[in-house]
């Protein structure tokens, strides 16, 4: 088994939000990975005492540990306890209600000798390639369907889309979210390798539009994570008038790890 992880912060004076963990258990037989990418707060409050990093490193522990010691525990069921571990831990020092309350996009696949199984929430991304090299994005783009108009201003977001009905959800303080995801299970002999990755690297498909997903996977698999990475910092500081990154962050996390059977 060939694994391989790059991780960047978008700049290097403040800490990278992002969390990526691989489990493997020390029988061989299976393992799991999992992304994480923490939701920067706009200027203002959050109701909490603790970071972004904080929260991911917290959350992202204790959902690595779950996948692998509870391998027959669904991820959804591994997810709603990570959870609510995270919230325990802060809930009694912090406003957990606060729209703002530290989040975070999720990926997670956990493999076993027979089956493949993956949970998707919010704008990361997980790339799984079968053994005749097609790539299978699975994506949860409730948020990329959502008007502009939806997404104008932090406030309008906040009391309108974000972990509501209708809009798009991420991983904060309540567990039950954790029925949103996109999830499902595939046989181990379908899939050769899989990449999961951020939304800062992911850039390179879906905001510079530099290639599909294949060729993203592909990328990563010849040259190495690190590359993707590079990729994308090569491409944000090249766009100085802005025409594909618009009102986004220049440099955002980025992180990719990459897992071949």
């Amino acid at each position: 088994m060939r694994t391989e992880l790059a991780s960047e912060p978008g700049d290097a004076d403040r800490p990278n939000e992002d969390f990526a963990g691989v489990g493997l258990p020390a029988s061989g037989q299976g393992g799991s990975v999992v992304v994480l990418d923490g939701v920067t707060p706009p200027k203002g409050g959050t109701g909490c005492l603790h970071s972004v990093p904080w929260f991911t490193a917290r959350l992202g522990g204790a959902l690595t540990e779950l996948t692998v010691s509870l391998p027959d525990a669904p991820l959804v069921d591994a997810l709603s306890r990570a959870i609510a571990r995270t919230s325990e831990a802060h809930s009694a020092s912090c406003d957990l209600s606060h729209p703002r309350t530290p989040q975070a996009t999720v990926v997670v696949a956990r493999w076993t000798p027979a089956t493949v199984e993956y949970l998707v929430l919010s704008d990361s991304a997980l790339l799984l390639e079968s053994p005749d090299g097609v790539v299978t994005p699975v994506l949860d783009d409730r948020l990329s369907l959502l008007p502009r108009s939806a997404l104008a201003t932090d406030a309008l977001v906040d009391s309108t889309v974000r972990n509501k009905e209708g809009g798009f959800f991420t991983a904060a303080a309540d567990p039950s979210v954790a029925r949103r995801a996109v999830t499902g299970t595939v046989p181990r002999h379908e899939v050769r390798a899989l990449t999961a990755l951020t939304d800062g690297a992911g850039r390179w498909v879906e905001r510079f539009e530099e290639g599909d997903w294949t060729d993203c996977f592909h990328l990563v698999r010849k040259e190495g994570p690190q590359a993707l990475v590079d990729r994308v910092r090569a491409l944000e500081r090249g766009d100085t008038a802005r025409t594909f990154l618009g009102r986004s962050k220049t440099h955002d996390d980025a992180t990719v790890v990459y897992v071949e059977f």
